[in-house]
């Protein structure tokens, strides 16, 4: 079930044909497993990105009710570099108020509290935040915080920002499998855990020290980060090419004042629906 913070409707998420295949028959899961193999992966991110792939586009933006009119006009090359077009800067204003605590992507939201008890529930599937971020050390900083899962899927924009200003302190990689992060996927497989991440430890000004964490998804094999040392609010971190993918932020405690009502249906196993620049909280 997902909730629409700025319409307050519900909608529920219902899987493809093709994903039910591979996740729940047995032959769909042999062919699974070739799939989330690297050289296929690597190899299906190459064709979508030749001009062979732009074939896909007309029905991807029907079956998906995407409305074109947000995003900037222009003639695409490949599938991937439409999925990666530009919005509209009217689309996705950027608040002025430094002291709002905006979301970095349009996603499906959900916050857990940090403490030694956390454990995700995400979709069926039950992961520690340690199994996500790959640093144990690292996550017990973050106790007594919060951690905000934000799930791109192929509907989505799928550029991600900077929510506040600051400078990188460290920047790793984690190896892992390529699996879709649509719902279907998390009755067999631990997600989050098992694709390839990239890590950002965030020194920012109005919220201490954030990581943010990118998750990559099946097919997409490929993780774009700008190679920056500073940034300023509202700057473009990176972006995913094909394939839904999850950005995942830590935050410190005593630094954020989540909204109650995303605090509420995270609880209820809800997720909230938000764009690139909402206001989900605000600096405490």
């Amino acid at each position: 079930m997902i909730f629409n913070l700025r319409t307050k409707k519900y909608t529920e998420e219902k899987d493809g044909r093709l994903l039910k295949f591979l996740y729940n028959n047995i032959i769909g899961r042999i062919i699974l497993k070739l799939l989330t193999m690297k050289w296929l992966t690597r190899l299906g991110g190459c064709y979508m990105n030749t001009k062979l792939s732009t074939r896909r586009i007309p029905k991807f933006v029907t079956k998906n009710n995407i409305n074109m009119n947000e995003y900037i006009d222009e003639e695409y090359k490949s599938f991937n570099e439409f999925f990666i077009r530009k919005i509209k800067d009217d689309k996705r204003p950027l608040p002025s108020d430094e002291n709002l605590f905006i979301s970095p992507a349009d996603s499906k939201l959900t916050v857990y509290p940090i403490d030694d008890e956390t454990v995700l529930s995400i979709k069926n599937s039950k992961y520690t935040i340690e199994e996500i971020v790959g640093d144990k050390e690292l996550v017990d900083k973050y106790k007594g915080g919060y951690c905000l899962v934000y799930r791109l899927c192929v509907d989505d924009y799928h550029r991600y920002f900077f929510i506040d200003e600051g400078k990188i302190k460290k920047q790793y990689k984690i190896k892992g499998k390529f699996h879709t992060v649509q719902p279907i996927a998390f009755k067999k497989y631990k997600v989050f855990s098992e694709n390839s991440r990239e890590c950002t430890i965030l020194e920012t000004v109005n919220y201490g020290d954030i990581v943010q964490i990118e998750v990559g998804a099946l097919m997409v094999g490929k993780i774009v980060n700008h190679q920056l040392k500073t940034f300023r609010r509202g700057d473009e971190k990176g972006y995913f090419l094909f394939g839904g993918s999850t950005v995942v932020l830590l935050i410190e405690k005593d630094k954020v004042i989540i909204d109650e009502e995303i605090l509420k249906h995270s609880k209820e196993d809800v997720e909230t629906r938000v764009l690139l620049y909402d206001v989900i909280g605000r600096k405490k």
